[in-house]
């Protein structure tokens, strides 16, 4: 529940993937290797599964498991804004002052997020949301093999689930 990256400075409706390229196109950014897009034409949602609807195939767990992480990082930047009003209305500041505002914010909290013990602000239980070590990207670029790794891993992880979930 911690920002690892801060780049201010686009508009809210600016596409995903362009900002995604601009922050990999500047210095001390990399996306830890592991990063995938959830699979199109699968329930994604998570209002779509419940204990009578589970997951069918592995890409449906996959994406199951993605949106869980998207549900984590929607409530951080929840709590950042509910934390500091200065970023729930429309700024008058110049575009470079309200950049570095959104950084300080982001800045403190983290700092809140690890010195106190109980965060009065974050009404959402402790979530472990494990990251990958291992290499970085630092571009993109369309791959056969990133999808075929995406495949393996969703696999993988629908295999385990169906061994823990059927054991019971």
């Amino acid at each position: 529940m911690q920002f690892i990256y801060v780049l201010a400075g686009w508009e809210g409706s600016a596409v995903d993937s362009r900002v995604l390229r601009d922050a990999l196109f500047r210095n001390g950014f990399s996306v830890p290797q592991g990063f995938f897009a959830p699979y199109r034409g699968q329930k994604y949602h998570l209002s779509e599964f419940n204990p009578h609807n589970q997951p069918s195939t592995a890409q449906e767990f996959f994406n199951m498991k993605h949106s869980q992480a998207r549900n984590v990082i929607e409530s951080a930047f929840g709590i950042l804004k509910a934390r500091w009003e200065i970023l729930r209305g429309r700024s008058f500041y110049p575009i470079k002052t309200q950049g570095r505002i959104i950084t300080a914010c982001c800045l403190l909290h983290n700092h809140i997020r690890r010195v106190m013990v109980v965060d009065p602000i974050d009404e959402i239980e402790d979530q472990n949301i494990l990251g990958v070590d291992g290499e970085t990207i630092h571009h993109i670029e369309t791959s056969d093999a990133w999808g075929r790794w995406r495949d393996q891993l969703a696999q993988e992880m629908w295999n385990q689930w169906r061994r823990r979930h059927h054991a019971r």
